[in-house]
């Protein structure tokens, strides 16, 4: 009898039937669907990308070579949008320079220090985000034009266009350190500190290291910022060419005189040099986030 029950009693290891995968439970119907939302998201997002961003480009581009390569190039080529290019890009690169080291000062000071008045600070940090380009321009007008309280006449210069472009920039160095700086560790300041290394060793050795990164995704917002603002140059600039006639008021003004094919040129042009730096920008981020190999 327990020789009869024994044989009959299902195996642990080799009678268990294999258990169904989630998938195999799920009807024909249920599959189909899973496989169609797989593809409805990026197929929506994918739209919306090309309806915000694609197709604008291309009738750009389409209307740029309107009159072919060589209308596109001569267009680009004229002397004083090829001297407004130039303008906007130097400026932009001189703007990032000065706002990352200015933003990471600002951020360090945020976070490490401690005073009264500090949440004034952090909060008029934003205050470009929040300012209407115009009104922003109307206010450095104010400030550093004719009638400057600081005696101090920028209107009409580089200088009025670096000290808007600086302003309209700032926040973006400031906030994308900030946080990266919250949540650095900072056992490793303290080991070497307690190692003999004094404090300008630790912020190059240590600090600044682990900020490169977010260093870099600021100066990246900043330059694609620079590279476009209108509103804020508008007023200080004074607009005169060859002097203070960036990209985006001398694409204005193509258009106003009715020279919209120039005037998308210079547009697709100003499209191209901010994505090649752009590209620039993140191959040197890539580059410092990249993990190392030890062997």
């Amino acid at each position: 009898m327990s020789t009869t029950l024994g044989a009959s009693a299902p195996s642990s290891t080799t009678g268990s039937a294999p258990e169904a995968r989630p998938e195999q439970t799920l009807g024909p119907a249920r599959r189909i669907g899973r496989a169609a939302a797989g593809f409805v998201a990026p197929g929506t997002a994918m739209i919306y990308f090309s309806l915000l961003v694609l197709i604008p480009i291309a009738a750009v581009a389409s209307n740029a070579f309107g009159g072919g390569w060589s209308g596109f190039w001569g267009s680009v080529r004229n002397p004083e949008s090829w001297a407004a290019l130039k303008l906007t890009l130097i400026s932009a690169l001189i703007v990032v320079v000065a706002n990352t080291i200015a933003g990471t000062a600002i951020a360090w000071v945020l976070v490490r220090d401690r005073f009264p008045g500090k949440w004034v600070i952090a909060s008029v940090v934003d205050l470009p985000f929040a300012l209407p380009t115009v009104v922003a321009g109307l206010t450095l007008l104010s400030l550093y034009g004719p009638d400057s309280p600081f005696h101090l006449n920028a209107s009409g210069t580089r200088l009025g266009v670096w000290i808007a472009l600086a302003f309209v920039t700032l926040p973006f160095s400031v906030r994308a350190v900030q946080p990266v700086l919250a949540e650095l560790d900072r056992d490793a300041e303290e080991a070497a500190a307690s190692l003999g290394a004094n404090s300008a060793t630790v912020l190059r050795r240590i600090v600044l290291p682990s900020l490169a990164p977010a260093m870099l995704s600021g100066a990246m917002l900043a330059f694609a910022r620079a590279m476009g603002e209108f509103g804020s140059l508008v007023f200080i600039s004074g607009d005169k060419p060859f002097s203070t006639e960036v990209a985006s008021l001398r694409i204005f003004n193509l258009y106003e005189s009715g020279e919209t094919t120039s005037a998308a040129a210079v547009s697709l042009a100003l499209l191209l040099i901010s994505l090649a730096v752009l590209l620039v920008f993140g191959a040197i981020r890539r580059r410092l986030t990249r993990p190392e190999v030890t062997l």
